[in-house]
């Protein structure tokens, strides 16, 4: 009787755990399927979101993308061509890894040893977070922790870069905030060396391109970016081998490959959703696209999509080409090669790598440019500002030439008689010594390269030397166009006409003026010590014969004798 009892229990027991059971995981897939319903309802609402880059009166109409965020730079210019809620704060989750990457390139050589700490490796959820399966108390290179944070999307490797550079984490993550606000980013608070999730820890689409511009201009880290597998091999400070690889569906090989990528950074955490940065090159045009809050596979769907979409609606316009605004058509002003006020070479000059990035049916007609003195680099005398219906599309700088010398007047001239005479002698028998053909004979490659390619394909401007007849027939023509202000806004100029690049020179405006100023406050000066003194010796004649006439009273004094001599 107590045998089947028992029994009897069992089976109920068995049962109510079944049951239990049973509800638990219906519970748990229920949620599971609500959960990704929303998700997927989200992202469809999304396409519905605002395109603010579509509201541009004349701009090309870009597609309507599942991402909540999402932005495509142009990366040389940085004009933006698409545009969608690109300053919400969003988390970046493992797109955080491309700041990490760029600050590590900036401040260590490749061959520097990182070791990986308990605090680097045990910081992690090994379960959860990506890692690349290294363990504490183990190093590896510079280089091969770089590949196992951007192929790997090592988690550990960010924190151990981290502590190598900076000494701590913490410390690190101030420095990321800090180059981020450097590099213009206004949305961005970093708070973890690899985006693990953190409600703190957030950026927008707009920044991260800011980033990924300074990222893709590295072009060790866009072949790490677009490598889908990578071998740390074995060391003795390596215990066994370990091979990081990719989940970047864009990756050559993939389901997704783009040909024309030039790489790519996946992110990807439960709040964060899906996270794509990624640059491509065609046609003269570098582009880089970021899509935030996105559903899987869309993120590479929608990334392709903008990519086609720049590609396909936009075009580079080599400014120097195109410019006349600023140009004096002819040679025959302000040149100098040493001499002041001469004719020989050109003192300014605009990039010829510039260009502006328009819409594909738009012309260089339609720009608008202004000129900016104040954020200059070295080496530039101003900025060049283009916009197209008052969207900025590009800038040019007007450089000083590379043949501007100028003269050192303590300078030992017995040195400067010395090389003269040298000069001479090597003109004169035709011999150089062996050190200086060797030099030549190594660059002579380089520069035919230079000479044979240009931008877009055309033909290289002539040297000066060669257009020299074209140059005085240009000057004898009298063809002159006047400058504009410095604050003022001008027209493109028009090319059709036009055979090939011109040899454009542009004038500083304000320093002019500063130099006319100060010449004029000089011949001011001049002349005011001049009157004081003519009026000083003047006094000093009337006083004579003021004397002389209260000592000679009952003389007649001739004045004629005191005729002023001014």
């Amino acid at each position: 009787m107590n045998l089947k009892f028992f029994r009897k229990r069992r089976i109920f027991s068995f049962f109510i755990a079944a049951g239990l059971g049973l509800h638990l995981m219906g519970g748990a897939f229920l949620t599971v399927h609500a959960e990704v319903i929303d998700y997927q309802a989200r992202a469809e609402a999304n396409k519905l979101m605002t395109i603010e880059s579509n509201q541009i009166d004349g701009w090309p109409q870009g597609p309507a993308v599942s991402a909540k965020s999402a932005i495509l730079m142009e990366a040389n210019t940085g004009t933006i061509l698409y545009a969608k809620n690109i300053h919400e704060q969003l988390y970046p989750a493992s797109t955080t890894k491309i700041l990490t990457a760029w600050i590590a390139r900036q401040s260590s050589s490749l061959d520097e040893t990182v070791e990986y700490s308990s605090e680097a490796v045990n910081s992690i959820n090994w379960r959860e977070d990506s890692n690349i399966g290294i363990k504490v108390g183990e190093s590896i290179s510079m280089e091969q922790s770089l590949y196992g944070l951007l192929v790997g999307s090592g988690n550990e490797c960010g924190n151990a870069i981290g502590e190598h550079i900076s000494g701590s984490i913490d410390a690190f993550v101030d420095l990321m905030n800090r180059t981020a606000e450097q590099l213009g980013c206004t949305d961005s608070h970093f708070v973890t060396t690899n985006g693990i999730h953190d409600d703190e820890h957030y950026t927008s689409a707009h920044d991260m391109a800011l980033i990924a511009q300074k990222f893709f201009s590295d072009e060790l880290l866009c072949k790490m970016s677009s490598t889908a597998s990578y071998v740390i091999p074995e060391s003795p400070t390596l215990s066994r081998e370990l091979i990081p690889n990719s989940k970047n569906n864009l990756l050559p090989g993939k389901k997704y490959a783009y040909e024309y990528l030039v790489g790519s950074k996946t992110g990807y955490t439960s709040k964060a959703r899906q996270n794509l940065v990624s640059c491509a090159q065609k046609d003269g045009l570098k582009l880089i696209c970021v899509v935030m809050e996105d559903e899987s596979p869309m993120q590479f769907t929608d990334t392709i999509d903008l990519f086609n979409y720049g590609f396909s609606n936009f075009q580079a316009v080599n400014a120097s080409e195109n410019d006349t605004t600023y140009s004096i058509q002819g040679n025959g002003f302000f040149m100098t090669e040493n001499d002041i006020f001469g004719d020989s070479e050109p003192i300014l000059s605009l990039d010829g790598s510039s260009y502006v990035v328009l819409p594909s049916d738009a012309s260089f007609a339609d720009v608008t440019s202004e000129l900016d003195y104040e954020n200059v680099a070295d080496g530039q005398a101003a900025l060049i500002r283009y916009s197209w219906n008052d969207q900025p599309v590009g800038t040019a700088a007007v450089l000083f030439s590379d043949h501007i010398s100028t003269y050192d007047f303590n300078a030992d001239p017995s040195a400067e008689t010395a090389a003269e005479t040298a000069a001479e002698t090597v003109g004169d028998t035709g011999s150089v010594p062996a050190s200086d053909t060797a030099a030549a004979v190594d660059e002579s490659p380089a520069a035919a390269s230079s000479g044979a390619e240009t931008s877009f394909g055309e033909a290289p401007e002539p040297e000066a030397a060669e257009s020299g007849e074209a140059d005085s027939a240009a000057s004898d023509s009298g063809q002159t166009s006047a400058l504009p202000a410095a604050s003022g806004t001008s027209r493109g100029g028009d090319s059709g006409g036009q055979s090939g690049p011109q040899n454009v020179v542009f004038v500083n405006i304000r320093n002019g003026a500063l130099i006319l100023g100060g010449i004029a406050a000089l011949v001011i000066l001049i002349l005011v010590i001049y009157s004081a003194l003519r009026n000083r010796t003047r006094s000093r004649r009337r006083q004579a014969i003021m004397k002389h006439r209260r000592e000679h009273r009952d003389e007649i004094i001739d004045f004629d004798r005191y005729i002023d001599p001014f």
